[in-house]
């Protein structure tokens, strides 16, 4: 007997049937086609990377000179910058020009000075100079200018030499303007009746009571155990020193400022 299953027998399966052909679905367009197209269009240049099709050729006439390529410099605005910079000495120290071929020397000119003695009582007349000081800076005898070598106390000769520099008398003018301003202040808080100025026995014996506490707070200090191995023994170790640090900046700050004042609560 055979395992083949078969469907069960139908007159309908006779009638010929028309194939149902799969839609498919419409082809997506996007909404910015024509936009993308326009901007295509419009930022597309002709010969751009390979250049026109034909370049024109130079005109021999206009061919490349020495130093045309050279930057120039834009014309100066500044009529002083017109003429060409010279030095003072120059003039000094140049040369007469060479005479032409058509210049005449003069002559016939006759001089009755006597350049032997006048050089003579010139030379026996003249002060002689004194010779510039010097030093050696290395062993085989090398020398400088003594007044460039910085050896030389200039400073001495200046006007302003020792007396107080500018900054620290308007530095002073601002402190004693400053500490005018809070005198001012606090006479002014003392009138309205705000605060008021510690005397000189009440900072005594507030400065002696921090003083006592912080003896006390050292001797129980020093009767710690000195194996802090449990977590009460390190908490009171740290909460003391804690204590004396505060204690010790008040005492510091007490002792620093004379002049003490207390708001009036």
């Amino acid at each position: 007997m055979s395992d083949t299953i078969y469907p069960p027998e139908s007159i309908y399966n006779l009638i010929p049937r028309e194939e149902e052909k799969a839609m498919k679905a419409p082809r997506y367009m996007s909404k910015f086609r024509e936009q993308v197209k326009l901007e295509k269009e419009v930022n597309k240049a002709p010969s751009k990377t390979m250049g026109p099709a034909k370049v024109d050729v130079p005109s021999p006439q206009k061919y490349l000179l020495k130093h045309s390529k050279e930057p120039k410099l834009p014309e100066s605005t500044f009529p002083a910058f017109e003429k060409p910079f010279k030095y003072e000495d120059d003039e000094l120290h140049s040369k007469p020009p060479v005479p032409a071929r058509t210049d005449k020397p003069l002559m016939g000119l006759h001089s009755n000075k006597n350049f032997i003695k006048t050089n003579a009582v010139e030379n026996i007349m003249t002060v002689p100079r004194k010779p510039q000081p010097v030093y050696a800076y290395t062993k085989k005898g090398d020398k400088q200018l003594l007044e460039n070598s910085g050896l030389v106390p200039k400073y001495i000769k200046k006007k302003d030499y020792g007396q107080t520099p500018e900054y620290l008398l308007q530095r002073r003018e601002e402190v004693k303007r400053a500490q005018g301003e809070y005198d001012n202040y606090v006479k002014e808080r003392m009138r309205e009746g705000a605060m008021k100025q510690l005397s000189g026995e009440e900072r005594h014996n507030i400065l002696q009571a921090l003083k006592k506490n912080w003896d006390e707070l050292h001797h129980q200090y020093q009767g710690l155990s000195v194996v802090t191995d449990t977590a009460p023994k390190k908490y009171r170790k740290e909460r003391l020193e804690q204590e004396m640090k505060q204690l010790e900046k008040d005492i510091e700050l007490i002792e620093r400022h004379k002049t003490i004042y207390i708001a009036n609560n």
